[in-house]
């Protein structure tokens, strides 16, 4: 629309453009929240509280989701549309449809997750399904996949039930979305830690969330205290090296 009144006035079609001369501030982007493993594991003893006003499948089904998100780095969506089928506990991977970027991926996963899964698959073949092995993975009791909104909505209970407040200088709380960013920063710290080769291992962390560029996960590396010490320490080790070779 404003390049169209430009052209106009250009022409001398109109005298002045009825458009506003100043774009409205957008609110500042919210800083990605990392949570500690402390903190994690009191959002997994929250999702009790759902219980109330809600189904008894809730609370675990609700658990095991965290416990997805947090093994995989998948984005909440992603999760939300997983069928029954998109689970392989024998190959111990997930089959990732419908994407960001319209493409399927392949997420391994380890032996503890899995184990979580089977359990979660069992007792969801015990609800209706209504589609066979291509119903959803996350479901109501009648068969209704869980809708982003209301996995947010029971977000916000169980992290205020988790004592998990806003931020200093944050005007908003934590997440569900920032478990992803909770589980990259996790990732690459174990890496640092266990001496492993990070800036190698990154393009793979970006296939395996389903990036399609570096600089995209690159962007999940804030630097947490946490993060800082391990990069300070593989860079003190790595200093040391080269001065006893000097």
């Amino acid at each position: 629309m404003t390049g169209f009144y430009r052209f106009a006035l250009s022409r001398g079609h109109v005298a002045r453009s009825p458009l506003p001369t100043t774009s409205p501030k957008l609110p500042p982007q919210q800083t990605p929240y990392v949570y500690s493993t402390e903190e994690l594991r009191r959002l997994l003893e929250a999702t009790s509280i759902l219980r109330v006003g809600n189904s008894s499948e809730v609370p675990v089904m609700y658990r095991t989701l965290l416990l997805l998100l947090y093994g995989t780095g998948m984005r909440i969506g992603e999760a939300l549309r997983l069928a029954v089928q998109d689970v392989d506990l024998t190959e111990q991977v997930i089959t990732v449809r419908d994407t960001k970027f319209f493409k399927t991926r392949l997420v391994p996963i380890g032996p503890k997750l899995s184990q979580e899964l089977g359990e979660h698959v069992e007792r969801r073949r015990l609800l209706l399904l209504s589609r066979g092995e291509a119903s959803p993975l996350f479901t109501t009791r009648g068969g209704r996949p869980w809708h982003y909104v209301g996995v947010i909505s029971r977000f916000q209970h169980v992290r205020r039930a988790a004592g998990i407040v806003c931020p200093i200088g944050e005007p908003r709380p934590p997440r569900l979305h920032d478990i992803r960013h909770t589980a990259v920063v996790h990732r690459v710290i174990a890496w640092y830690r266990s001496g492993q080769d990070v800036q190698r291992l990154l393009p793979q962390l970006a296939t395996y969330l389903g990036h399609i560029d570096i600089r995209a996960t690159q962007r999940y590396l804030q630097m947490t205290s946490d993060l800082l010490q391990a990069a300070n320490q593989r860079f003190a080790q790595y200093a040391m090296g080269a001065t006893h070779e000097e």
